[in-house]
């Protein structure tokens, strides 16, 4: 595994933000012990092995992938933590909103793959660089576990042609894929210890192979805003506040969820999913599940 980058009492120096600008991500940072996501971890299985038969809205899986942060106090924490939001305001500055926080699973010796894709494609929010995607893992992100590949200076491109797979075997909601090859020495790979975490523009072109390990390869995608990001494409977006002030308004703002899967947060989660699957669906040639609000 790399060395964690030493930082500035938990903040990015001037080089350090350099560098992600220059290559669009920045990795590793130990972000907490990995003590510390382990107990994230047992926590995140603990409400698996609870709620996996529960009568809920949508299959757990799907609140676990799309704004968790809407539904899962645990995710919500972790989005909020300090010390990921001290290296955030490294890149964003330090207003910072919560557009979303997915838990990304690859189970142990299966198939499944991210394919080569660029995050903005589908965000509605058109080529902005006022986001960020933080990856913190909770269990080893390595090459055989099937960590991410970045394609360094891939973000100073605009966003380039994809493909809908709809592969069973890509666990993005459309089997996206950047529609041009990406050689083996043009990647990056983006290994991470439990409690490590990474930071990537949404332009950057990344993706990931199989879990060929024996453990889940567990991390939580977080994605930052600042208050100039817009949405475009929906008629309204969402996002929590995580710290300083939102003078832009272009978000409706929620708050974080006070207990799992309450009547509230689960008829707020609708609203969102439905409000935004305008921007996320768009130009699909078929239904995209992972964003259809529950009826």
């Amino acid at each position: 595994m790399p060395s964690p980058i030493p930082t500035e009492n938990g903040r990015l120096s001037a080089a350090q933000t350099a560098q992600y600008w220059q290559d669009g991500f920045l990795f590793p940072f130990q972000v907490m012990s990995g003590h510390e996501a382990a107990s994230l971890r047992a926590e995140l299985e603990q409400i698996e092995r609870d709620w996996l038969a529960a009568d809920l809205p949508l299959p757990l899986n799907m609140y676990k992938r799309v704004n968790a942060h809407v539904v899962m106090p645990l995710a919500a924490r972790i989005a909020r933590d300090p010390r990921i939001l001290d290296l955030v305001e490294g890149v964003l500055g330090p207003d910072l909103l919560i557009w979303s926080a997915e838990f990304f699973i690859k189970e142990p010796r299966t198939t499944h793959v991210v394919g080569m894709h660029q995050d903005l494609t589908y965000w509605g929010m058109g080529e902005t660089s006022d986001q960020v995607t933080a990856w913190l893992a909770l269990s080893p992100a390595t090459v055989e576990s099937g960590c991410m590949d970045f394609v360094a200076g891939s973000h100073k491109n605009p966003i380039l042609p994809h493909t809908d797979t709809y592969s069973e075997n890509n666990l993005l909601s459309r089997g996206q894929e950047i529609a041009v090859d990406v050689a083996e020495t043009d990647r990056t790979h983006i290994e991470l210890s439990p409690g490590q975490m990474s930071l990537h523009h949404g332009l950057t072109i990344h993706g990931s192979g199989r879990n060929r390990s024996d453990d889940r390869r567990i991390g939580v995608a977080i994605r930052y805003l600042n208050p100039n990001a817009r949405q475009l494409v929906a008629e309204r977006d969402y996002a929590m506040p995580a710290r300083g002030h939102d003078a832009s308004e272009n978000f409706v703002h929620v708050d974080a969820p006070s207990h799992l899967f309450s009547p509230e947060a689960l008829a707020l989660y609708n609203r969102i999913r439905s409000d935004q699957t305008k921007a996320l669906a768009q130009g699909a040639s078929s239904a995209v599940p992972l964003y259809q609000a529950a009826g």
